[in-house]
């Protein structure tokens, strides 16, 4: 997973960049030391702030952030005591970013919205632009996509009407900040599509293109406007970025060339967290290319940085990501020393107790601005209560007039009622028709229900035996919970001498269309599985029935429809798998390890707009015995909370299936029954859910 890089706010200070990295450390400690110095000879007044917050953020920029932390701490304290509110809200978003660097969300929002209230009250579209802009990185980091658009496009918008004013004074200086708000925010609106784009369901190809292309016009918009004014940090965030949605389109050559641009520029500036994350994304994508030496060297270097910085967050991610790399290169001891480490860090980072407090500091905003609105409401009132004293004796004669109106008033009502009551009359026999033309659709609705009743017991009459799959494996499970009465999933099972076939397909959507698909696949799977024992040509075959089945071809009027599949033969003498799989992965967990190892499927959909000649990988497995292996499809991590109303997610899904490996089989089966029904707390289910597991 890559690292991705935000572009947090910068309100007071700018500092220079340079392009020699031998001269890196000497132009930190000449620019450091002046600040330092200016500090020292500053009276105890509003300078004083002003040198405090500029040493602060410099330090920030350099990623000391214990010193930073400092700094902005005496800033904040001294500009409250001469109630000096700029220097105030400057020390605020100081603090907000070194705790967002930190991975204290809490405490960062908390300084945001401080910085908020006041830029809102000194109407300051700049510190508005740049803190609404902030809150929405943090809204990002804890996965509320629709949140963190929100502040963005609030942000945007404030950016750009702050620029327009710039415009209008003729003020050179002011039109530059607006440019690089402007520019970091275009920049981070292009994460959060580039993100929902690579969570979205695979099945959804003209979404996730859609997605991504939203990501790559908003990259090269924030790209154009930080070239514009010479802003190298918002420049080196774009490359990347661009980057990143090139790695998560396949394009791993592109995506090298990008980040390796970025490394440079980010060098050039000087700032250790950065370099250290984008040494971690080269790192992956390394591991991604079976580059194994050079995946090692970069994280390595990523890891150590992290570390002598405090960057909790990228430290994290690169030791799960060294991790996985000592995983497939099978040195296991130094990946599970890594993974524990990476736990440790998450428990730190992610705990319960500070997502309940993000979510606290916003209803507090929230409320303090409401409580400040019907403050200035109430006051208005007040002064019209002052006048309306004055006409006392006005109000006292319109009394008279008043009582004559009520009086025609009466005459009117009583009028209306003799009315009312022959509409009255009207209504209850329309009630009457209403009723009846109920209880008809009442009926239609118990045909329908019966007849999907019968539909499901067809197809579970296809599916097959439980008993026939218990049978062959012994320690195994399935657990199958459709969506509706009948289900886009099914389950595949086939016998062949010592060899078994099974398999975990998503069919394109669920309900009755979803049934019909599960229906033609499983018939075009039995066919292809009695014309070869290969994985990678039976799901060749299937591709192809499905495809003349649908009478399938290139053409806009073509059906789309198509399934995603995991298909798996096991040679039960010799315990090996051989696994070939279309846009679904297979995930084994060795016996006494901690660590999910996955397979990856080819990119591509069985049916729909695959090619008749597509060829999907086969990848051969030697197990042990106890080792255990899962096919599923994307219901269960795509099942939303009742509580939060957010998704499980794939690496939630992955972490439950390791902690359960002391379970057997049929406990593990009840675990995540009873797993994802508390999980949707009475929610409706937004897909079918199929989860296979086998012990050897």
């Amino acid at each position: 997973m890559q690292r991705i890089l935000f572009c947090l706010s910068i309100l007071i200070f700018s500092l220079p960049t340079f392009a020699q990295k031998n001269k890196k450390n000497i132009e930190r400690n000449k620019t450091i030391d002046s600040l330092e110095l200016l500090l020292k000879n500053s009276k105890e007044d509003t300078n004083k702030v002003i040198a405090l917050n500029n040493l602060s953020h410099a330090l920030d920029a350099h990623s000391e952030y214990k010193k930073a932390l400092s700094y902005a701490f005496n800033a904040k304290q001294l500009a409250k005591k001469f109630h000096f509110n700029n220097g105030l809200a400057d020390a605020c978003v100081n603090l907000g970013n070194i705790y967002s660097s930190q991975g204290d969300s809490p405490k960062s929002l908390d300084n945001y919205f401080e910085a908020l209230k006041i830029y809102e009250t000194a109407h300051e579209q700049k510190g508005i632009a740049a803190t609404l802009g902030d809150v929405g990185s943090l809204y990002f980091q804890q996965f509320d996509f629709d949140n963190s658009l929100n502040y963005y496009f609030r942000a945007l918008k404030t950016g750009e009407d702050y620029l327009e004013h710039a415009k209008l004074n003729n003020n050179p200086v002011e039109v530059k900040r607006a440019k690089y708000i402007i520019s970091a925010w275009l920049g981070n609106i292009g994460i959060v599509y580039n993100e929902e784009a690579s969570e979205a369901n695979p099945d959804s190809t003209v979404l996730r293109d859609s997605l991504f292309k939203k990501a790559m016009d908003y990259y090269l918009k924030a790209l154009a406007m930080a070239k514009e004014v010479g802003d190298k940090k918002n420049i080196a965030s774009a490359i990347g970025n661009i980057g990143i949605a090139y790695d998560n389109q396949g394009d791993h050559e592109k995506a090298l060339d990008y980040y390796f641009q970025t490394l440079k520029i980010q060098e050039e500036v000087g700032n250790k967290g950065n370099i250290a994350l984008w040494l971690g994304n080269i790192g992956d994508l390394y591991t991604e290319t079976k580059k194994y030496a050079e995946a090692e060297k970069y994280l390595t270097d990523a890891l150590k940085i992290d570390k002598e910085i405090g960057t909790l967050n990228n430290e994290m991610e690169n030791e799960n990501s060294l991790a996985e790399l000592y995983t497939k290169t099978n040195r296991f001891q130094l990946a599970l020393e890594h993974y524990k480490k990476s736990i440790v860090l998450k428990d730190t980072l992610f705990n319960a107790n500070k997502n309940k407090e993000i979510t606290r500091k916003e209803m507090t905003y929230e409320f303090d601005k409401k409580e400040a609105i019907e403050k200035a409401e109430q006051e208005k009132k007040d002064a019209i209560t002052v006048a309306e004293n004055k006409k006392e004796k006005i109000i006292i004669g319109s009394l008279v007039i008043g009582s004559m109106l009520v009086l025609l008033f009466l005459v009117f009502v009583y009028r209306s009622l003799r009315v009312t009551r022959k509409q009255k009359n009207v209504i209850e026999i329309k009630s009457r028709e209403t009723e009846l033309q109920k209880q008809i659709i009442e009926e239609k609705n118990k045909d329908i229900t019966d007849s999907l009743t019968y539909a499901k017991r067809i197809q579970h009459a296809k599916l097959p035996k439980k008993e026939e799959i218990y049978s062959a494996l012994p320690n195994s499970f399935v657990l199958f919970k459709p969506k509706d009465i009948v289900s886009g999933d099914f389950y595949f099972f086939h016998r062949n001498n010592d060899s078994v076939f099974i398999a975990a397909a998503d069919c394109t959507g669920h309900g009755v269309p979803g049934a019909l698909m599960s229906m033609i696949g499983s018939d075009k799977l039995e066919d292809a599985v009695c014309q070869s024992t290969h994985t990678s040509e039976i799901l060749n075959q299937l591709n192809k029935g499905i495809k003349t089945t649908l009478r399938q071809s290139a053409s806009d009027e073509s059906t789309r429809d198509g399934m995603d599949i995991a298909l798996c033969s096991i040679n039960l003498e010799h315990l090996i798998v051989k696994y070939s799989g279309a846009n679904r992965p297979l995930w084994i967990i060795r016996k006494g390890q901690t660590i999910l190892e996955e397979i990856k499927p080819t990119k591509k959909a069985i049916g729909g707009l695959t090619d008749d000649s597509q060829q999907f990988e086969t990848h051969e497995i030697k197990l042990h015995q106890g080792d255990t292996f899962y096919l599923s499809t994307d219901g269960f991590a795509d099942t939303f909370s009742g509580k939060n109303g957010k998704k499980l997610m794939t690496k939630r899904f992955k972490e439950i299936l390791l902690s359960i490996q002391d379970k057997t089989t049929k406990e593990q089966e009840k675990h995540l029954d009873n797993f994802i029904e508390n999980w949707k707390a009475g929610t409706e289910q937004v897909d079918d859910i199929l989860v296979i597991g086998v012990r050897l």
